[in-house]
């Protein structure tokens, strides 16, 4: 198996420590920070950069609010539970927006605390440190770079313009102004560039687990995408393939099952772990599971996204739909489903598990992965990227890898019905070359591939304001001039007045 996952936890025992480490990166700012004081040795580097990994975990599913940004902005998913619990969530559905939003203000501190323990590292390895040898500095350095990339890059994306930070800053440099988007882009362009230099293509042993070279190429190719970058998404998206070490699983489910989760389609994974103290389980397991099977009962899927999945001629669907909602006339897992758990009539299944795996008593401590960036992912970019680059003919390839191996789930997985035979007519190879169709094809595969995985507003908002205001059209609300990106937390603001209010 290729090592290519987010391991934060290196052992038990390792966590005890890193858990110290914590500690020591969390202290505030007094002033300039000194290196020497802690990257004294190898194992304090890798003991660093893995603070660094941790505000990406769901831990805690109501301060790493992606999944809120991300989707329940959309059209994909609603925020259910009742009305007065996390109303601020129901405010981002709702785009009843302020930036004391608990949504808002929750993002940013996780993320600029990730950057932080970022620049931490940068800080700390420098040349001229002789402490640490210089394979163990590129190396955690790289992760750090990646890191960085990665938290900037959904910062720009959820925020806007923004501050740029890339040292460990006295409380006087902490106030700086916000910078234009393409500049936030530019570091992470250089970040990505930088780690994908120094990263090695695999891991293995205890290192199974840590970024490497294809993540980054990956995160590369998917801001050019946002870029608008045509060219250059689509040729790093090519280079992230030809490391050879990436492949669609034969089963698009086994993405989201906790036996297969450590695997050959995921390009840049965030481990979380059942049963450990520290506590690194996923939190979102709770959030999503329905009231009556011990869950809070967030994240209700919409009709509109089960309608953007294809059917065949015989009425077979898109079996990717059952992998992803939980819907009537099929199980949730190894409980029967009833449609009456949600106002909606469905229910995410991504990042959830079956009692089974994860009973009543332990909601809340899952065992899966979130999977950050999939290969299936990284070929959707190459082929809207060459679309859009005016290449429609070359962009049927990568666009059917995807298709093909969502329909052959039915020769791969038992557990489907009629397995072992593809419907007649379900998700045929597209051919057709005509930019225009061929664009709206892409964009209807990527949202129904990538489903509930927190993506959907951000790819709303760059497909410009007439599809915005299209997808959007039933949250009266929404005003893409005012709400392409959400605003800077008032916290922020009363701290940093060089933001201005």
């Amino acid at each position: 198996m290729k090592a290519k996952y987010i391991y934060i936890c290196l052992s038990a025992c390792l966590l005890l420590i890193a858990g110290g480490c914590k500690k020591f990166l969390e202290q505030p700012v007094l002033g300039q920070y000194q290196g020497d004081n802690f990257f004294t040795n190898d194992a304090n580097a890798k003991l660093g950069v893995n603070a660094a990994y941790s505000p990406l975990t769901f831990t805690d599913a109501s301060s790493n609010t992606i999944w809120v940004l991300g989707d329940l902005a959309s059209d994909d998913a609603i925020k259910g539970s009742s009305d007065g619990d996390q109303g601020d969530f129901l405010s981002i559905q709702n785009f009843n927006i302020n930036p004391a939003n608990s949504a808002v203000e929750g993002l940013w501190k996780r993320y600029y605390d990730g950057v932080f323990k970022c620049n931490v590292v940068t800080d700390g390895l420098t040349a001229s440190n002789k402490a640490v040898s210089e394979a163990v500095k590129n190396d955690v350095v790289g992760q750090a770079e990646f890191l960085r990339a990665y938290y900037y890059f959904n910062l720009t994306v959820v925020y806007g313009d923004i501050p740029l930070h890339l040292k460990v800053e006295t409380p006087e440099e902490l106030q700086s102004p916000a910078i234009p988007q393409a500049q936030i882009y530019a570091q992470v362009e250089k970040d990505c560039t930088a780690a994908a230099s120094v990263l090695p293509i695999s891991r293995t042993g205890n290192d199974i687990g840590r970024v490497t070279k294809g993540a980054a190429l990956a995160l590369l190719a998917k801001t050019y995408l946002f870029e608008k970058k045509w060219a250059l998404a689509a040729s790093t998206a090519q280079a992230v393939d030809a490391l050879g070490v990436y492949s669609l699983l034969p089963a698009f489910a086994d993405n989201f099952r906790a036996a297969t989760k450590n695997n050959a389609e995921g390009v840049f994974s965030i481990l979380h772990t059942s049963g450990l103290v520290p506590y690194q389980g996923n939190n979102l397991n709770a959030w999503f599971a329905p009231r009556p099977l011990n869950g809070y009962g967030f994240y209700l899927p919409t009709q509109n996204l089960v309608d953007n999945f294809e059917t065949a001629p015989d009425g077979t669907v898109d079996p990717r739909l059952d992998y992803t909602v939980a819907r009537a006339g099929h199980s949730y897992f190894d409980s029967v489903f009833d449609p009456a758990w949600s106002t909606t009539g469905y229910v995410s299944k991504k990042h959830t598990q079956p009692l089974a795996e994860i009973p009543v008593s332990i909601r809340g401590d899952g065992n899966l992965n979130y999977q950050a960036i999939r290969f299936a992912e990284v070929l959707l970019i190459e082929a809207e990227a060459l679309n859009e680059a005016g290449n429609s003919g070359a962009a049927l390839a990568p666009l059917n890898k995807v298709r093909k191996r969502a329909r052959e789930s039915y020769l791969n997985d038992s557990s489907l019905p009629g397995f072992g035979t593809v419907p007649a007519g379900l998700l045929p190879d597209i051919t057709i070359t005509d930019q225009s169709q061929l664009r709206d094809i892409i964009r209807k595969e990527r949202r129904s591939e990538l489903a509930l995985e927190f993506h959907r507003f951000f790819d709303i908002i760059r497909y410009g304001s007439a599809y915005a205001g299209n997808a959007l059209k039933n949250k009266p609300n929404f005003s893409f001039t005012t709400n392409q990106f959400f605003p800077i937390p008032e916290s922020e603001r009363q701290t940093n007045f060089k933001l201005g209010k």
